[in-house]
Protein backbone atom coordinates (compact mmCIF):
# COMPACT_ATOMS: atom_id res chain seq x y z
CA UNK A 1 0.00 0.00 0.00
CA UNK A 2 1.35 3.39 -0.92
CA UNK A 3 0.50 5.55 2.16
CA UNK A 4 3.73 7.98 1.50
CA UNK A 5 1.12 10.80 0.79
CA UNK A 6 -0.70 10.78 4.01
CA UNK A 7 2.01 10.18 6.37
CA UNK A 8 4.03 13.07 4.58
CA UNK A 9 1.25 14.86 5.26
CA UNK A 10 0.95 14.00 9.06
CA UNK A 11 4.60 15.51 9.47
CA UNK A 12 6.33 12.47 9.46
CA UNK A 13 9.83 11.02 8.01
CA UNK A 14 9.62 9.46 4.57
CA UNK A 15 11.95 7.71 2.18
CA UNK A 16 11.29 10.16 0.20
CA UNK A 17 8.80 12.56 -0.84
CA UNK A 18 5.66 11.55 -2.03
CA UNK A 19 4.82 13.83 -5.31
CA UNK A 20 1.71 14.57 -7.48
CA UNK A 21 0.84 18.14 -9.81
CA UNK A 22 -1.90 20.10 -8.74
CA UNK A 23 -3.85 19.81 -12.49
CA UNK A 24 -1.93 16.82 -13.28
CA UNK A 25 -5.19 15.65 -15.39
CA UNK A 26 -5.49 18.20 -17.74
CA UNK A 27 -4.28 19.75 -20.93
CA UNK A 28 -0.94 19.39 -21.43
CA UNK A 29 -2.09 15.37 -21.87
CA UNK A 30 -3.32 14.27 -25.49
CA UNK A 31 -5.35 11.42 -24.08
CA UNK A 32 -7.14 14.16 -22.22
CA UNK A 33 -7.86 16.66 -25.13
CA UNK A 34 -8.90 13.24 -26.90
CA UNK A 35 -11.68 12.78 -24.64
CA UNK A 36 -12.78 16.41 -24.77
CA UNK A 37 -13.19 16.19 -28.41
CA UNK A 38 -16.36 14.27 -27.08
CA UNK A 39 -17.52 15.65 -23.83
CA UNK A 40 -17.79 19.78 -22.76
CA UNK A 41 -15.69 20.13 -19.69
CA UNK A 42 -19.65 19.74 -17.59
CA UNK A 43 -20.63 17.12 -19.22
CA UNK A 44 -16.82 15.20 -17.99
CA UNK A 45 -17.02 16.68 -14.50
CA UNK A 46 -20.32 15.21 -13.71
CA UNK A 47 -20.16 11.77 -15.29
CA UNK A 48 -18.35 9.72 -13.01
CA UNK A 49 -17.67 7.49 -15.61
CA UNK A 50 -15.69 9.83 -17.56
CA UNK A 51 -14.09 12.05 -14.52
CA UNK A 52 -12.73 8.44 -13.65
CA UNK A 53 -11.09 7.87 -16.96
CA UNK A 54 -9.42 11.77 -16.83
CA UNK A 55 -8.35 11.21 -13.39
CA UNK A 56 -6.44 7.94 -13.94
CA UNK A 57 -4.46 9.39 -17.37
CA UNK A 58 -1.64 10.94 -15.41
CA UNK A 59 -1.81 7.75 -13.13
CA UNK A 60 -1.18 5.58 -16.06
CA UNK A 61 1.47 7.70 -17.69
CA UNK A 62 3.18 8.67 -14.95
CA UNK A 63 2.31 6.84 -11.25
CA UNK A 64 2.23 9.82 -8.65
CA UNK A 65 2.08 9.34 -5.19
CA UNK A 66 -1.76 11.16 -5.41
CA UNK A 67 -4.62 10.92 -7.66
CA UNK A 68 -6.61 14.19 -7.66
CA UNK A 69 -10.09 13.84 -8.85
CA UNK A 70 -10.91 15.04 -11.81
CA UNK A 71 -13.99 18.05 -10.77
CA UNK A 72 -14.11 21.83 -10.30
CA UNK A 73 -13.22 24.21 -7.57
CA UNK A 74 -16.89 25.94 -8.60
CA UNK A 75 -18.89 22.46 -8.04
CA UNK A 76 -19.41 23.92 -4.82
CA UNK A 77 -21.45 26.39 -5.77
CA UNK A 78 -24.53 24.11 -7.39
CA UNK A 79 -26.11 23.33 -4.25
CA UNK A 80 -25.66 26.82 -2.73
CA UNK A 81 -28.05 28.20 -5.99
CA UNK A 82 -25.63 29.00 -8.76
CA UNK A 83 -25.32 27.81 -12.10
CA UNK A 84 -21.82 28.44 -13.93
CA UNK A 85 -20.33 26.83 -17.23
CA UNK A 86 -17.52 27.29 -18.74
CA UNK A 87 -16.38 29.37 -21.66
CA UNK A 88 -13.47 29.26 -24.11
CA UNK A 89 -11.17 31.99 -23.98
CA UNK A 90 -12.77 33.32 -20.52
CA UNK A 91 -13.03 30.28 -18.36
CA UNK A 92 -15.67 30.02 -15.43
CA UNK A 93 -18.41 32.05 -15.46
CA UNK A 94 -21.45 31.77 -12.98
CA UNK A 95 -25.06 33.33 -14.34
CA UNK A 96 -27.08 35.51 -12.29
CA UNK A 97 -23.60 36.57 -9.85
CA UNK A 98 -24.27 38.21 -6.63
CA UNK A 99 -25.17 42.06 -6.93
CA UNK A 100 -26.47 43.03 -3.35
CA UNK A 101 -27.03 41.86 -0.64
CA UNK A 102 -30.41 40.54 -1.30
CA UNK A 103 -28.30 38.03 -3.54
CA UNK A 104 -26.56 35.98 -0.77
CA UNK A 105 -27.81 32.63 0.24
CA UNK A 106 -29.05 32.11 3.17
CA UNK A 107 -28.99 27.80 2.99
CA UNK A 108 -27.83 25.34 0.41
CA UNK A 109 -29.26 21.99 -0.85
CA UNK A 110 -28.01 18.83 0.63
CA UNK A 111 -24.84 17.77 -0.75
CA UNK A 112 -24.66 14.21 -0.84
CA UNK A 113 -27.73 14.18 -3.51
CA UNK A 114 -27.10 17.28 -5.43
CA UNK A 115 -23.22 16.07 -6.07
CA UNK A 116 -23.77 12.84 -5.93
CA UNK A 117 -21.42 12.50 -9.24
CA UNK A 118 -18.69 13.44 -7.14
CA UNK A 119 -19.24 10.64 -4.29
CA UNK A 120 -19.24 8.16 -6.88
CA UNK A 121 -16.43 9.51 -9.04
CA UNK A 122 -14.42 8.64 -5.39
CA UNK A 123 -16.11 5.74 -5.09
CA UNK A 124 -14.72 4.16 -8.46
CA UNK A 125 -11.23 5.76 -7.91
CA UNK A 126 -10.93 4.03 -4.47
CA UNK A 127 -11.84 0.91 -6.15
CA UNK A 128 -9.21 1.11 -8.84
CA UNK A 129 -6.53 2.39 -7.36
CA UNK A 130 -7.17 3.39 -3.33
CA UNK A 131 -4.59 0.92 -2.55
CA UNK A 132 -1.92 1.91 -5.25
CA UNK A 133 -2.00 6.21 -4.48
CA UNK A 134 -3.38 8.40 -2.16
CA UNK A 135 -6.68 10.09 -3.35
CA UNK A 136 -6.86 13.63 -3.12
CA UNK A 137 -10.12 15.57 -2.89
CA UNK A 138 -10.38 19.23 -2.88
CA UNK A 139 -13.21 21.99 -2.92
CA UNK A 140 -12.66 25.94 -3.74
CA UNK A 141 -12.41 28.33 -0.91
CA UNK A 142 -14.64 31.01 0.52
CA UNK A 143 -13.15 33.90 -1.06
CA UNK A 144 -12.32 32.53 -4.10
CA UNK A 145 -16.01 31.24 -4.52
CA UNK A 146 -17.52 34.71 -3.70
CA UNK A 147 -14.95 36.21 -6.15
CA UNK A 148 -16.33 34.31 -8.90
CA UNK A 149 -20.07 34.64 -7.05
CA UNK A 150 -20.03 38.40 -7.29
CA UNK A 151 -18.27 38.74 -10.55
CA UNK A 152 -19.07 35.90 -12.75
CA UNK A 153 -16.55 35.32 -14.50
CA UNK A 154 -12.16 35.89 -13.21
CA UNK A 155 -11.04 39.02 -12.71
CA UNK A 156 -7.45 40.33 -12.68
CA UNK A 157 -7.50 41.80 -9.12
CA UNK A 158 -10.71 40.66 -8.01
CA UNK A 159 -12.02 44.22 -7.45
CA UNK A 160 -15.78 43.11 -7.68
CA UNK A 161 -15.64 40.92 -4.47
CA UNK A 162 -13.60 43.59 -2.46
CA UNK A 163 -16.02 46.54 -4.06
CA UNK A 164 -18.47 44.14 -2.46
CA UNK A 165 -16.45 43.91 0.74
CA UNK A 166 -16.32 47.05 1.17
CA UNK A 167 -19.89 48.47 0.89
CA UNK A 168 -21.40 45.45 2.34
CA UNK A 169 -19.27 44.00 5.31
CA UNK A 170 -22.05 42.23 6.97
CA UNK A 171 -23.11 40.51 3.60
CA UNK A 172 -19.81 39.62 2.88
CA UNK A 173 -19.37 37.90 6.24
CA UNK A 174 -22.94 36.03 6.02
CA UNK A 175 -21.79 34.79 2.18
CA UNK A 176 -18.31 33.67 3.40
CA UNK A 177 -19.83 32.01 6.28
CA UNK A 178 -22.33 30.17 4.32
CA UNK A 179 -19.63 29.06 1.96
CA UNK A 180 -17.50 27.82 4.13
CA UNK A 181 -19.75 25.37 5.76
CA UNK A 182 -20.91 24.20 2.19
CA UNK A 183 -17.15 23.72 1.49
CA UNK A 184 -16.45 21.87 5.24
CA UNK A 185 -19.33 19.67 4.60
CA UNK A 186 -18.36 19.04 0.93
CA UNK A 187 -15.12 18.23 1.69
CA UNK A 188 -15.87 15.74 4.42
CA UNK A 189 -18.31 13.83 2.32
CA UNK A 190 -15.57 13.31 -0.01
CA UNK A 191 -13.22 11.68 3.04
CA UNK A 192 -16.97 9.51 3.45
CA UNK A 193 -15.98 8.34 0.07
CA UNK A 194 -12.53 7.73 0.01
CA UNK A 195 -10.13 10.82 -0.44
CA UNK A 196 -7.05 10.15 1.93
CA UNK A 197 -6.07 13.74 1.80
CA UNK A 198 -8.55 17.28 0.95
CA UNK A 199 -6.85 20.57 -0.19
CA UNK A 200 -8.64 23.90 -0.18
CA UNK A 201 -8.03 26.10 -2.84
CA UNK A 202 -8.69 29.48 -1.72
CA UNK A 203 -6.12 30.50 -4.35
CA UNK A 204 -7.43 34.19 -4.24
CA UNK A 205 -7.47 35.32 -0.92
CA UNK A 206 -3.93 36.53 -0.44
CA UNK A 207 -5.77 39.61 -2.39
CA UNK A 208 -6.71 40.92 0.80
CA UNK A 209 -4.65 42.93 3.17
CA UNK A 210 -3.19 41.00 6.28
CA UNK A 211 -5.72 42.53 8.83
CA UNK A 212 -8.57 41.67 6.46
CA UNK A 213 -7.66 37.79 5.86
CA UNK A 214 -6.98 37.70 9.40
CA UNK A 215 -11.03 39.11 10.05
CA UNK A 216 -12.66 37.49 7.55
CA UNK A 217 -11.08 34.59 5.90
CA UNK A 218 -8.39 32.59 8.74
CA UNK A 219 -11.66 32.19 11.05
CA UNK A 220 -13.32 30.23 8.37
CA UNK A 221 -10.07 28.28 7.19
CA UNK A 222 -9.77 26.55 10.70
CA UNK A 223 -13.52 26.16 10.64
CA UNK A 224 -13.24 24.65 7.40
CA UNK A 225 -10.17 22.33 8.29
CA UNK A 226 -10.76 21.46 11.87
CA UNK A 227 -11.67 18.12 13.18
CA UNK A 228 -12.10 16.89 9.31
CA UNK A 229 -11.30 12.95 9.25
CA UNK A 230 -8.28 13.12 6.95
CA UNK A 231 -4.97 15.17 6.41
CA UNK A 232 -5.63 18.90 5.00
CA UNK A 233 -4.08 20.69 2.66
CA UNK A 234 -4.31 24.60 2.23
CA UNK A 235 -3.48 26.52 -0.86
CA UNK A 236 -3.40 30.52 -0.92
CA UNK A 237 -1.49 32.42 -3.74
CA UNK A 238 0.72 35.35 -2.60
CA UNK A 239 1.36 34.31 1.43
CA UNK A 240 5.02 34.47 0.81
CA UNK A 241 5.35 36.79 3.84
CA UNK A 242 2.16 35.93 5.90
CA UNK A 243 2.99 32.09 6.22
CA UNK A 244 2.18 32.47 10.16
CA UNK A 245 -1.39 33.27 8.67
CA UNK A 246 -1.77 30.20 7.09
CA UNK A 247 -0.12 27.90 9.81
CA UNK A 248 -2.43 29.78 12.44
CA UNK A 249 -5.70 28.11 9.68
CA UNK A 250 -4.81 24.57 11.44
CA UNK A 251 -4.38 23.14 7.92
CA UNK A 252 -1.92 19.94 8.30
CA UNK A 253 -0.12 20.57 5.31
CA UNK A 254 0.81 24.28 3.85
CA UNK A 255 1.16 24.36 0.39
CA UNK A 256 3.24 26.97 -1.27
CA UNK A 257 3.63 28.69 -4.23
CA UNK A 258 6.39 29.21 -6.34
CA UNK A 259 7.13 32.70 -5.06
CA UNK A 260 8.40 31.16 -1.60
CA UNK A 261 11.83 30.47 -0.86
CA UNK A 262 11.35 26.62 0.49
CA UNK A 263 14.33 27.23 2.99
CA UNK A 264 12.72 30.54 4.37
CA UNK A 265 8.82 29.02 5.26
CA UNK A 266 10.68 25.84 6.70
CA UNK A 267 12.45 28.36 9.00
CA UNK A 268 9.25 30.32 9.10
CA UNK A 269 6.86 27.22 9.91
CA UNK A 270 8.68 24.61 11.95
CA UNK A 271 7.60 21.25 11.72
CA UNK A 272 4.44 22.20 9.60
CA UNK A 273 4.52 19.80 7.02
CA UNK A 274 4.90 21.96 3.53
CA UNK A 275 3.58 21.19 -0.35
CA UNK A 276 5.39 22.42 -3.44
CA UNK A 277 6.74 24.45 -4.57
CA UNK A 278 8.80 24.32 -7.94
CA UNK A 279 7.74 27.17 -10.37
CA UNK A 280 5.95 25.73 -13.13
CA UNK A 281 7.38 27.54 -15.77
CA UNK A 282 10.97 25.42 -15.13
CA UNK A 283 9.20 22.74 -16.04
CA UNK A 284 10.02 24.49 -20.13
CA UNK A 285 13.30 23.45 -19.36
CA UNK A 286 14.94 20.78 -20.58
CA UNK A 287 14.57 17.09 -18.06
CA UNK A 288 18.30 17.68 -16.55
CA UNK A 289 17.43 21.42 -15.73
CA UNK A 290 13.76 19.99 -14.00
CA UNK A 291 15.91 17.05 -12.55
CA UNK A 292 18.56 19.86 -10.96
CA UNK A 293 15.98 22.72 -9.82
CA UNK A 294 13.69 19.54 -8.30
CA UNK A 295 16.76 17.60 -5.93
CA UNK A 296 16.93 21.69 -5.13
CA UNK A 297 13.48 22.24 -3.67
CA UNK A 298 13.84 18.73 -2.36
CA UNK A 299 16.99 19.42 -0.68
CA UNK A 300 15.15 22.04 0.80
CA UNK A 301 12.51 20.88 2.53
CA UNK A 302 14.37 18.24 4.22
CA UNK A 303 13.06 14.51 4.51
CA UNK A 304 10.22 15.23 6.88
CA UNK A 305 6.68 16.64 6.06
CA UNK A 306 6.95 17.34 2.72
CA UNK A 307 5.38 16.50 -0.74
CA UNK A 308 6.53 17.47 -4.00
CA UNK A 309 4.85 19.32 -6.16
CA UNK A 310 4.68 22.65 -8.07
CA UNK A 311 3.58 26.55 -6.97
CA UNK A 312 0.64 26.11 -9.30
CA UNK A 313 -1.03 23.79 -11.58
CA UNK A 314 0.30 22.14 -14.86
CA UNK A 315 0.33 24.72 -17.63
CA UNK A 316 -1.25 23.21 -20.64
CA UNK A 317 1.93 23.85 -22.85
CA UNK A 318 4.13 21.80 -20.43
CA UNK A 319 6.50 19.22 -22.13
CA UNK A 320 5.45 15.56 -20.75
CA UNK A 321 8.97 14.87 -20.98
CA UNK A 322 9.75 17.57 -18.61
CA UNK A 323 6.83 16.30 -15.92
CA UNK A 324 7.79 12.70 -16.41
CA UNK A 325 11.75 14.29 -15.19
CA UNK A 326 10.20 15.52 -11.89
CA UNK A 327 8.19 12.59 -10.76
CA UNK A 328 11.07 10.48 -11.58
CA UNK A 329 13.46 12.62 -9.29
CA UNK A 330 11.26 12.53 -6.43
CA UNK A 331 11.39 8.76 -7.27
CA UNK A 332 14.89 8.38 -7.37
CA UNK A 333 15.94 9.57 -3.62
CA UNK A 334 17.27 7.55 -1.55
CA UNK A 335 17.26 8.44 2.22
Amino acid sequence: MNDLLRRAARGERTERPPVWLMRQAGRHLPEYREVRKEYDFLEAVTTPEIAAKITLQPWDRYRPDGVVMFSDILTILEPLGFDYHIESGTGPVVESPITDPADVPETYDVIESTLSYVGELLDRLDTRVGNETGLIGFAGGPFTLASYAIAGHPTRNHYPVRQFKARHPEAFADLLSVFADAVREFLQYQIDHGADVVQLFDTYAGVLPPAAYQAFIQPLHREILTDIDAPTILFVRNMGGRLDQLAATGADVVSLDWTVEMATAREQLGDRPVQGNLDPSVLFAGPETVRERTREVIEAAGDQGHILNLGHGVHQDTPIESVEAFVETAKSIER
